[in-house]
């Protein structure tokens, strides 16, 4: 069987900085409070006309350049993780198709919230395994700020925007161990985002295409269930705690990170994250992180990460890759 491997990993953030302080001119807030419950002191929001195509394509850029040894004509499936496409068709991934103008090459996108992109690296893996492809990016982008209920003060200050992005390649040696999925849909009403159907799980929703949130039953369940995954992708790759160079839990909340560390006895240093100063940007949030820490000097070929994502669903979906 063939094996894959990730062999590089960039990201984008758009250039508009969006302070604590600019949430106390909107709702009844304060900045100290908003780091105290969450860990965030800023995040990015897109340009009124810059869309989630447009970040992908950014991201792709960026890895472009950083990698100039890498040819994109030879790319042969793009896979766009995001809940906040520009439109439901054409999809985002047929979007930086088309920018970059790859021949041949299948696209789909991925609605998993922000399990996404780690169930876009469980699916390009299998591409890869089978044989019928060679080379994939996997692309994790979100404009949240165009979903976000700025009424309610408990979840917009939570949200960013952002892309990040990943080359998946064959590998003589597994560079992508064995995944852990899951779903529980009874949670399917306590994060939810419609402009359609009026009910979900037979209760009535808000229907105005903006993000809904229960926060309290989510870090609930994240802090539970999360801590368990990461002992479960352990074992059924049979290693360690110790064995592990990072976990790279999607950031949706310093706090969710710092419970599941103290949970599992995890050095809160070796939690990579970028919360602080990009907000939750759901499922680019994990690609982000990484590439912030690479580009800081932290990650180093042959580390061994933790990928783990969960959201909207509520679902998850983990990996252990070697870096």
């Amino acid at each position: 069987m063939m094996h894959a491997k990730i062999t590089a990993v960039s990201s984008y953030v758009p250039e508009q900085v969006i302070t604590n302080k600019w949430f106390e001119d909107k709702i009844e807030t304060q900045g100290e409070w908003i780091v105290s419950r969450t860990g965030i002191s800023e995040r990015r929001f897109a340009a009124k006309n810059q869309f989630t195509s447009d970040l992908c394509i950014k991201a792709v850029e960026n890895i472009l350049r950083e990698n100039p040894a890498v040819p994109i004509k030879d790319v042969d499936f793009i896979i766009v993780a995001t809940t906040t496409a520009d439109q439901v068709m054409p999809s985002m991934a047929s979007r930086v198709q088309n920018n970059f103008q790859i021949p041949n090459t299948g696209c789909i996108d991925l609605m998993a919230a922000c399990a996404g992109f780690v169930y876009g690296i469980i699916l390009a893996k299998g591409l890869i395994a089978s044989g019928t492809h060679k080379k994939i990016l996997v692309i994790g982008a979100e404009t949240l700020s165009k979903f976000t209920d700025f009424s309610d003060r408990t979840s917009c200050i939570l949200f960013g925007d952002a892309a990040g992005v990943a080359l998946i390649e064959p590998s003589d040696k597994a560079g992508i161990w064995s995944s852990v999925t899951g779903t529980d849909g009874s949670h399917g009403n306590d994060l939810y985002l419609t402009q359609n159907n009026q009910v979900i799980n037979g209760e009535q929703v808000v229907v105005n295409g903006k993000i809904h949130q229960n926060g309290r039953v989510v870090y609930k369940w994240a802090v539970q269930n999360m801590s368990q995954k990461i002992m479960e992708l352990l074992a059924v790759n049979n290693l360690k705690l110790a064995d592990l160079n990072w976990i790279i839990l999607h950031s949706a909340n310093l706090r969710i990170i710092e419970a599941v560390a103290t949970a599992i006895n995890y050095p809160l240093s070796q939690m990579l994250t970028s919360i602080e100063l990009f907000g939750n940007t759901s499922s680019a949030s994990i690609p982000l992180a990484w590439d912030l820490a690479a580009k800081a000097g932290k990650v180093k070929m042959g580390d061994k990460a933790v990928l783990l994502g969960f959201g909207g669903g509520l679902t998850y979906a983990g990996v252990i890759v070697e870096i």
